[in-house]
């Protein structure tokens, strides 16, 4: 098993990463049923601790560098975890704007790939791929791509969810899945 994931093929970081994004976007409309995520894909090891890090005048996120939590026993420290938080909810301020953007057709057709119990795990995260490709290539981001990437498919779940709340689940591990396979080292190396 990789270091940082899941016994339940989690991974710590992209999971804690999407459900700060979620928790901090506007219009979601599902805060409370996300709540029922919040033990189970956020690590406990995690206390919310906000002594370590500021805000330079140009809102880049600075650190004291210490970077001695990054890992404990293959688990996010405390430290690594704020900031996983703090960039979650930042990456949400810049989905609120781009989901403004974003058509109702993706979005339609991502609901009935996601809504299709026939689809295996790894079929649906492949239509979730497919369809932050075919975003991208409609709106023109100014960001790197790799971070374009990221906040799109967690824009499309939290739409998808939006739509059908009941699907909260699947969208979330679908989502972390897709992070963890296509934006894996962006993720562990964004601090």
């Amino acid at each position: 098993m990789d270091q940082g994931t899941y016994s339940d093929g989690f991974s710590q970081l992209e999971s804690l990463l999407l459900y700060s994004f979620l928790d901090n976007s506007q219009d979601c409309a599902f805060k409370e049923k996300l709540q029922t995520l919040s033990c189970r894909h956020t690590p406990q090891c995690v206390p919310h601790r906000r002594d370590f890090h500021s805000f330079s005048d140009d809102g880049e996120l600075q650190t004291d560098g210490n970077r001695s939590g990054h890992f404990q026993n293959g688990e996010p420290g405390s430290e690594t975890g704020e900031i996983y938080r703090i960039i979650g909810a930042q990456l949400a301020e810049i989905g609120d704007q781009l989901a403004a953007e974003m058509q109702a057709g993706p979005v339609d057709d991502l609901v009935q790939q996601f809504l299709n119990a026939n689809l295996s795990s790894e079929e649906i995260t492949r239509c979730l791929s497919q369809m932050v490709e075919q975003v991208l290539k409609s709106i023109p981001l100014d960001m790197d791509q790799e971070k374009a990437k990221l906040v799109l498919a967690m824009v499309l779940a939290k739409k998808v969810v939006n739509n059908v709340p009941s699907l909260l689940h699947r969208v979330f591990s679908t989502t972390v899945n897709y992070m963890n396979r296509y934006l894996h080292d962006y993720i562990h190396n964004i601090i």
